[in-house]
């Protein structure tokens, strides 16, 4: 089957590289998010599928849009037959939805209609959900409300950070997308309408997603710590600089009488309260410094008695 791939991350990969490398398959095109600065020194780098797309000498396109005419020429004289879409990070317009015979399949990663919108993997571990899946569904004009034609269910556990999460998803979206392709090209794959019911969005993560409220219970710092790693990633502030956190740990014997983001400091752990128990910090990472042990970056910041995360350099909470 002649197939369009829309897709930027990494967790667009394994799906590429099998349409790649199937033996039924032709990548005729790609689309992805435009090459973007990163580092120190502000150069440009590819996503990392237009990257691996041009070492494979695909034909690749970075439209700032889909709405423009010569993109949409690009598209119709492609002669997709179907179109697949993974994490791409744009809009296909009303005006191309037909365009491929079989439409755009999009493998998002929740079990519609749960977890519609851009972060669906990173809401689901903020809100304590133990399982998860991926959709294969057709795009239509809604959010994600588009027909299912399968999915597959996957555990989360309760060390899984949203990273590691999206990486298992990644994996596991393989076989489905294939599966889906090779039902469409027998005639067999019947899509389903989602239900009403069970709808939950799962917009964009912004940085403020990530700044840490030490006087939520425990396992809700927890799950928010670990829905936003990598990114955007958890921070809370110490005397007044930035912190960045690591997964952290819910101690279930921790110490209650600590006052929200009070440390208390030992020679291998450093404890923080909260508005339950208290949490075990792992990595972190003080402004302008690489990651490291809590346990090394305490005996470094040698916080007096009573010192608090989360407070501004005069003492006020932040």
């Amino acid at each position: 089957m002649r197939v369009l791939f829309a897709g930027t991350p990494e967790v667009a990969l394994p799906v590429l590289r099998a349409l790649m490398d199937h033996e039924e398959h032709e990548v005729v095109g790609v689309l992805t998010r435009a090459d973007a600065r990163r580092g120190r020194g502000r150069t440009l780098h590819p996503s990392p599928v237009a990257a691996l797309a041009r070492e494979a000498g695909l034909d690749v396109r970075t439209p700032a849009t889909l709405k423009d005419e010569d993109t949409q020429a690009w598209v119709r004289g492609l002669g997709a037959q179907v179109g697949v879409v993974v994490a791409y990070g744009r809009l296909v317009p009303p005006a191309l939805l037909d365009v491929p015979a079989h439409g755009w399949l999009n493998l998002h990663f929740s079990l519609l209609p749960a977890w519609r919108g851009a972060a669906p993997v990173q809401r689901a571990v903020m809100a304590g959900d133990r399982v998860t899946g991926a959709s294969v569904f057709r795009l239509e004009e809604g959010l994600d409300t588009g027909p299912v034609y399968a999915t597959r269910t996957v555990p989360v556990t309760r060390h899984d950070t949203a990273g590691d999460l999206l990486t298992r998803l990644a994996d596991e979206g393989v076989p489905l997308v294939l599966d889906v392709l090779s039902g469409l090209a027998r005639g067999s794959a019947v899509a389903t309408a989602q239900p009403e019911q069970g709808v939950s969005l799962a917009p964009v993560l912004v940085p403020a997603d990530g700044v840490v409220d030490w006087s939520r219970p425990a396992e809700q710092i927890d799950r928010q710590v670990r829905g936003v790693t990598p990114a955007p990633g958890a921070r809370t502030t110490y005397l007044g600089t930035s912190l960045r956190l690591g997964p952290l740990e819910a101690v279930a014997e921790g110490d209650a009488t600590l006052a929200p983001g009070e440390l208390h400091v030992t020679k291998r752990e450093v404890l923080v309260g909260t508005g339950s128990t208290s949490v075990r910090l792992g990595l972190v990472a003080p402004a302008g410094k690489s990651w490291m042990e809590a346990s090394a970056w305490a005996r470094g910041a040698r916080p007096v008695p009573g010192t608090r995360l989360g407070t501004s350099d005069d003492g006020q909470a932040r």
